[in-house]
């Protein structure tokens, strides 16, 4: 730490040097301009100037009814403990550790706004500034000192106080982008130089990898990202490095980003706003972090009223943003600030770039989440915890991932999201969420099944094929949520051409009971999907299905595929890779009926390679594959 008169960059003189000599001072006489009464902003997160906070805190004693403005407080302050509640009171526009006990005692005060409002409040005189104490990067040579990692809120606060009072750190870096202000704006210069607070990226779980590589499949080549803070976001960017021409336009930037950056996938070539840079407003990381930043010409940082502005945001075209939620209930409300009525967080930039990423052609939203707390309580719930705060409504979001998977929300009903949700929750609690869908008639008891809820999706039998060089089906296991495609699927077979109509299932066409394809355990029975199209606005074209008598070990196998896509190995493929799924089951072999006229079918279990026998009765074949003997052992003992 030291003080001191400031470097001016490049060591020249002229108007620049001559205003910082005039305007350097000392704390004493700096401070001496404050009085009881008066609003003071505090300069936020890891760009807080401590040197002044240790000051103000020290001359605390003298004064009273002081307001203090922050955005965010990492340090640890004696201006919130209890001694000192008629001297000062915080209202914090964001709840982080250092200020969440004093809140919740109802010592500080909490202000629920979007990020890209705040500045606005400040220049309005809603919220007029008194005093603003802020922290600086050395000036240049005219006269302009850089706002470095804290530009956010600080700039228009700095331009609307009626007294700014500057620390000059050294250790500051020389951020580009709309990040200066020049020494005419500051009333007093206090040369100080210390370490920046650095807020280092917590350790990744196996739950948040598990979330993060549940991300990564909606995340395409080329997309613009803004990702929190925190253990759920550092580990979806880390699941990001087989990705291409990444970009970034965020509020926070933070050091996993430059793990991304070093390997050569953030580029931001393929960014339609600002392309080639990274975009942010504030810092939040290590010196690893603040020493990329420094005099970057690949890092712009602006104020949080333009990187949060939706309108901004939007001309980013595939903008994707990644919001962390405390709770999620049933019907798709998000709490991300408060557990209960004691508030956690805040809203933050949240709502901002749910916005922005929502009017962004090609735009994601993305709310992530484990689906327990840490002492085991499920974060899917039926209701919101009482006092909780919808930060994002019901009609805002698009996916919710937990560890478990996606659920795609946008455009699906409250019975489709009930289903959605139960199916990412934790297996423990689905059962309790199924029965309070029941309650209250989200769900129809005799259409959805507990024994399905309870079942776990196996996510490592989902598989892409390519056929005939130009046709992607993507195939899984069926999922609840499929019920209104799959019925698409069957209602748009033609009828006048002849299909296996799965025939355990459905016995007069198109009476399709697609209820029994989709409540599956995913063990005694099992439901394969082909689909083409995004995520979004996939259809069905293929269905296979087997169901296994448990006595015998012997099942019954369906499959279909649309006519429009046949002839391409699509119905080969899903029987070999039923036969695969079923054969780890303890499966021993495979009964199929074709109609007559319907013969070619044959070919497709011929090519399983196994022994097989069939019979013909009432215009119906009746195929037998037997997974223990293979054709060609067969061939050879009759040749014996």
């Amino acid at each position: 730490m030291s003080g001191g008169t400031p470097r001016v960059e490049d060591g020249s003189s002229g108007q620049g040097q001559d205003l910082v000599q005039n305007k350097i001072t000392d704390t004493r006489r700096a401070f001496r301009k404050l009085k009881r009464g008066q609003r003071i902003f505090i300069g936020s997160a890891c760009g807080e100037p401590q040197y002044l906070v240790r000051a103000l805190e020290e001359h605390l004693p003298q004064l009273a009814d002081l307001e203090i403005l922050h955005i965010l407080s990492l340090g640890k302050h004696s201006y919130l403990e209890e001694s000192y509640h008629d001297k000062c009171r915080l209202k914090s526009f964001f709840v982080a550790a250092a200020s969440r006990k004093a809140v919740a005692e109802g010592r500080a005060d909490y202000t629920p706004v979007n990020l890209a409002d705040v500045p606005q409040l400040f220049r309005s005189g809603v919220l007029p500034i008194d005093v603003a104490l802020i922290q600086v990067s050395e000036p240049d040579r005219h006269g302009f000192c850089s706002l470095g990692i804290s530009v956010d809120t600080v700039k228009a606060a700095a331009e609307s106080a009626r007294y700014v009072i500057a620390q000059i750190n050294s250790q500051m870096p020389r951020t580009l982008g709309d990040s200066f202000i020049h020494v005419s704006a500051l009333d007093a210069l206090i040369p100080w130089d210390e370490p920046l607070l650095e807020m280092p990226s917590p350790p990744i779980d196996e739950v948040a990898q598990a979330i993060g590589a549940q991300v990564a499949k909606l995340i395409e080549d080329g997309s613009t990202l803004r990702v929190g803070v925190g253990s759920v976001p550092s580990a979806v960017l880390h699941a990001l490095e087989s990705k291409k021409d990444l970009g970034v336009h965020t509020d926070m930037l933070t050091d996993p980003y430059l793990d991304l950056v070093e390997k050569g996938v953030i580029t931001n070539a393929r960014k339609t706003l600002h392309p080639g840079k990274i975009v942010a407003s504030f810092c939040l990381g290590t010196r690893r972090l603040y020493d990329f930043v420094n005099n970057n010409p690949m890092v712009a940082l602006h104020p949080v009223e333009y990187t949060n502005h939706y309108l901004v945001i939007s001309q980013n075209a595939k903008m994707v943003t990644l919001n962390s939620a405390l709770e999620v209930d049933l019907t798709g409300q998000v709490c991300s600030d408060s557990v209960g009525h004691q508030i956690y967080s805040g809203v933050g930039g949240s709502v901002d770039f749910l916005r922005g990423a929502r009017n962004s052609k090609g735009g994601k939203t993305i709310v992530v989440l484990p689906s327990t707390t840490a002492d085991g309580h499920s974060r899917i719930v039926p209701e919101l915890t009482e006092g909780g705060g919808v930060v994002t409504t019901r009609g805002g979001v698009q996916y919710v991932v937990t560890e478990y998977g996606i659920a795609q929300l946008q455009g699906r009903s409250l019975r489709e999201r009930a289903l959605a949700l139960i199916g990412i929750a934790h297996p423990d609690f689905r059962e309790e969420l199924t029965r309070h869908a029941y309650r209250t008639k989200l769900l129809r008891r005799e259409l959805f099944a507990i024994r399905s809820a309870k079942a776990v999706y196996p996510e490592e039998l989902e598989v892409s094929q390519v056929f005939d060089d130009e046709t992607r089906v993507f195939f899984r296991p069926a999922k609840p949520t499929d019920e209104r495609i799959i019925r698409e699927f069957f209602y748009s077979l033609p009828k006048d051409e002849s299909y296996i109509r799965f025939l355990s299932t459905m016995k007069v066409y198109p009476q399709v009971d697609v209820h029994r394809l989709i409540n599956i355990d995913y063990e005694k029975e099992m439901t394969l999907v082909g689909l083409v199209g995004d995520m979004d606005v996939e259809r069905v074209v293929a269905v296979g299905r087997y169901v296994v008598d448990e006595e015998t070990f012997i099942a019954e196998v369906d499959f279909a595929v649309h006519p429009d896509y046949g002839r391409k190995g699509i119905a080969s493929f899903m029987i070999q890779y039923l036969s695969e799924i079923a054969k780890k089951s303890g499966v021993q072999q495979f009964r199929a009926y074709i109609s007559a006229g319907n013969e070619r079918v044959f070919g497709v279990f011929q090519k399983l390679g196994y022994f097989m026998e069939s019979s013909f009765t009432d215009g119906l074949y009746e195929i037998r594959v037997h997974f223990g003997r293979t054709a060609d052992a067969c061939l050879t003992e009759r040749s014996e």
